[in-house]
């Protein structure tokens, strides 16, 4: 037999697209060629492949072999082909029986001898693989627990070449994947630790109840770096879709944890101040990698020192803040990735930053402007809730007082306010008050009475408050009533959530 042919699985972004690998040994010079838009790290696979045959103790096919990769109009990436090609040549030459191999995907890197190295992206390869109807995959017994986590396929692994061949062959049997570990996230911070800043924690709790985003500006020191990092404290833990979505794009990023399982905890992203652009949002030659904003998804992108960004970083922003996913185009395709984080971001009000507040800044107004000025309008329009917080005072260092509350406390009122949003909108599928469309909380039965929304009319027509604006308004006045246990918003609600959103002491701050 001279023809063989068997199943791999390519991915464009965090798509998955199953790809047959076919194997033609033919009469001519010996070589072997690649087709199917192959990229370089494929190409490279020649080498690898003819290597590691020969050093599994298997006869390399002396003949002229193509070896063809369909779709050929989907471009390939990546060296987990090399396991397929491998068995496909061999299947090709007779030193391998196909039938074993049949509807069976086949996932790897080889090294020059013979061993099958772990991939990236292997969790979304084996779920498109089973979209596509296949129940049996083989992958590199590095990546197995991990396989285990898509539903509903059978997973076995292999650690060398070798192994596959005799398990072809009926002499040998593939590797079970490893049980799960007993294993425990340890605590992340809490906010118990935050000393006063009741407005900061107040913000936080809305944010984390209708998933909204946030920004803190104050003087160094009063606490919005801490704020930020304890919100995924706050926030449930994701379902078992949403834990699938984010575990695939750290899957493909290659920083899933080493023992494989489906990440639970809310991802939190605090990328520095001097990242680049396809840092932030996602980029790169050839195979485009998902940037912090991606590995975000449904957890928290914290942009600390945010006016120290560049200004064109931060504008890349302000579609995937809207559309909840990033779509990069190259000359070789388009590659979309979700992006649905909730953004907090962080800044002093001037380059001096006093400590003492700005009573005492020795910044002129033009070099106040210019500095926050890298915060665009368009930008700041997406930003639900703009919150300044005050200098932390001594005594509520130093003086003993009551513990302030801690996470476990403030999360309960947070998944009791989600379940309510949840269940009032699953019609539309939506999972908390930020992602509803602003046209259905302005129609029937959802609108609020003129007279509980004239501050955001009123607003809006002196031109205070965009259109966008005032959308959010309504989202987060529907956070309020949920976090308060009501059905619907007051006007006392519509009047708070305007304060957030102007940047204003709110009367419960005030309280």
């Amino acid at each position: 037999m001279s023809y063989a042919r068997v199943l791999c699985v390519g991915l464009a972004g965090v798509a998955g697209h199953l790809v047959e690998v076919e194997a033609d040994l033919s009469a001519g010079l010996p070589a072997l060629a690649l087709t199917g838009l192959p990229d370089t790290a494929l190409n490279e696979a020649r080498d690898r492949v003819r290597a590691a045959v020969v050093n599994s103790g298997r006869d390399w096919p002396n003949r002229r072999i193509t070896v063809n990769l369909l779709p050929a109009a989907l471009p390939k990436h990546g060296s987990a082909f090399d396991l397929a090609i491998a068995a496909a040549v061999l299947a090709g030459a007779g030193e391998l029986p196909p039938a074993p191999l049949d509807r069976v995907v086949l996932l790897g890197e080889l090294g020059l001898d013979g061993t099958v190295r772990p991939v990236r992206g292997v969790l979304p390869m084996v779920a498109a693989a089973v979209r596509a109807g296949i129940t049996r995959v083989i992958v590199p017994a590095g990546n197995a627990r991990e396989a285990t986590v898509v539903p509903g396929v059978t997973v076995r692994a292999v650690d060398t070449l070798h192994r596959l061949v005799e398990f072809a062959r009926g002499e040998a049997a593939l590797l079970d994947p490893p049980d799960a570990p007993e294993t425990t996230e340890p605590p992340g911070p809490d906010l118990a630790d935050v000393a006063g800043q009741e407005i900061g924690r107040y913000a936080l709790e809305i944010a984390a109840a209708g998933g909204h985003h946030l920004a803190l500006f104050g003087p160094p020191g009063s606490g919005k770096t801490m704020l930020a990092e304890r919100l995924p404290s706050i926030l449930p833990e994701l379902d078992d879709d949403a834990a699938l979505e984010v575990t695939a794009l750290q899957s493909i990023a290659g920083v899933l944890p080493p023992d494989g399982r489906l990440i639970r905890r809310p991802p939190f992203q605090a990328p520095h101040h001097s990242s680049s652009l396809a840092a932030l949002v996602g980029g790169g030659s050839g195979l485009i990698r998902p940037g912090a904003l991606s590995l975000a998804h449904r957890g928290v992108l914290f942009l600390d020192e945010v006016p120290e960004m560049s200004r064109g970083t931060l504008q890349a922003l302000r579609q995937p803040l809207e559309s909840g996913r990033v779509v990069l185009s190259r000359a070789r395709g388009t590659t979309e990735y979700p992006a649905r984080a909730q953004l907090v971001v962080a800044a002093n009000p001037c380059p001096c930053a006093s400590p003492a507040g700005d009573h005492a800044c020795q910044c002129t107004p033009l070099v106040r402007r210019r500095y926050l000025g890298k915060l665009s309008g368009p930008l700041l329009d997406r930003i639900d809730m703009k919150i300044h917080l005050l200098p932390v005072r001594a005594a509520q260092l130093t003086v003993a007082t009551e513990p302030a509350e801690p996470s476990t406390a403030v999360a309960v009122r947070v998944a009791r306010a989600r379940t309510a949003a949840a269940a009032r909108w699953a019609t539309g599928g939506w999972r908390v008050n930020a992602e509803v469309p602003g046209h259905r909380l302005r129609r029937p039965p959802w609108r609020l009475p003129p007279r509980d929304t004239a501050v955001l009319h009123d607003a809006l027509e002196i031109g205070v408050l965009s259109a966008r604006g005032f959308d959010r308004c309504l989202r987060l006045a529907w956070t309020i009533a949920d976090l308060d246990g009501r059905d619907r918003p007051a006007v006392g609600d519509v009047c708070e959530a305007y304060q957030l959103r102007m940047g204003e002491p709110t009367t419960r701050a005030a309280a």
